[in-house]
């Protein structure tokens, strides 16, 4: 059954062609903004990574990865969830040094995600990393990077303005932060994502930490794996989105585990086993570099910028039948 909700006097804001053009716009403008802004440099990445490896990102631990055998190679291998384990492994053998990171192009496929508005099968992302020393593991300098990115996201934005002046996209330039504990001891009575609609509405643009925690409710805000961020020192960034009226997320990121902390969270979540995984040895051992980073939707800053109603508007995915006769009937292009 589909989920998609078109706004009522929804029109798509361009042209299929003009479209087109402020996709490009969007994503090289943005790049560029993001590297400037953290000290990025771009490289190549993996569409795929071997099964054992423990590289890929498990996400939720429910969803499965699609996997595929390479008879010449003999190894199982697994398309990409995210590249969360494999940029920090990057950053050591490219032999990256304190202050510098990477950017790349990540592209997924989750079978497993319920689709909507939002969400699709294919995942486009900016994924980065960067080198950090361990006097960086604080929330003050997880703050300063997440404004940062935010000053990068309206930097765009008012560039996008001025491109294609039929667009006139005003973003908040002021971030709110606050905890998952906090969001919930201010709204008890609310779901999870209520929670962030009713955040979101009030302040535009929100950084919500500490996500994987369970919550003194007992329930966890939302799931994140054990063995990339440090859950003490992560957080998604949030807008309010005007058209769909609801919190819009376009990035989750944080400061990654460092031994003390990924030990303490695969115990918490009953990973034990992944120890004996490659990746988590070397990290386990002090032989990875500390890291922070995150993905950054490149299909949900479209939508955002643009002012889409659909993802479908700014990428080429699959969609069932009902999904692509609603957007037929109301004039929307699935691309």
């Amino acid at each position: 059954m589909s989920k998609v909700t078109i706004p009522r006097g929804y029109q798509t804001p361009l042209s299929v062609y003009e479209m087109q053009r402020a996709i490009e716009f969007i994503k090289s403008n943005f790049q560029t903004n993001l590297c400037n802004a953290l000290n990025l440099r771009r490289v190549s990445a993996p569409l795929f990574v071997e099964e054992n490896s423990g590289l890929n990102d498990n996400l939720n631990g429910v969803e499965r990865p699609v996997g595929f055998d390479i008879p010449d190679v003999g190894e199982n291998a697994q398309v990409v969830h995210s590249l969360a384990k494999w940029k920090r492994l990057a950053l050591k053998r490219y032999e990256f040094n304190v202050g510098k990171g990477l950017v790349t192009d990540m592209n997924a496929i989750r079978r497993d995600e319920e689709l909507d508005n939002l969400h699709s099968i294919y995942v486009d992302q900016w994924d980065w990393e960067k080198v950090i020393d361990r006097g960086d593991r604080n929330v003050d300098y997880l703050k300063r990077t997440v404004r940062d990115i935010v000053n990068a996201v309206t930097e765009t934005a008012d560039a996008l303005n001025i491109a294609f002046p039929s667009l006139h996209n005003h973003l908040p330039r002021e971030v709110y932060f606050l905890t998952t504990q906090e969001l919930e001891d201010m709204y008890p009575d609310l779901t999870p994502k209520e929670r962030e609609n009713a955040i979101c509405r009030e302040h535009g643009v929100v950084f919500l930490m500490q996500i994987g925690k369970t919550l003194k409710s007992g329930i966890k805000h939302d799931g994140r794996a054990p063995d990339y961020d440090d859950w003490a020192l992560n957080g998604d960034i949030l807008y309010w989105n005007p058209l769909l009226q609801r919190a819009f997320e376009i990035s989750s990121m944080g400061i990654r585990v460092d031994e003390e902390s990924m030990d303490r969270q695969l115990t918490l979540a009953g990973c034990d086993d992944r120890r004996a995984l490659p990746f988590h040895k070397m990290l386990l051992s002090g032989e990875l570099p500390l890291t922070m980073g995150g993905g950054i939707g490149q299909s949900r800053v479209c939508m955002l910028l643009i002012g889409t109603a659909h993802i479908g508007e700014v990428q080429v995915s699959l969609w069932d039948e009902e999904t692509r006769k609603t957007c037929e009937e109301q004039g929307i292009l699935l691309l």
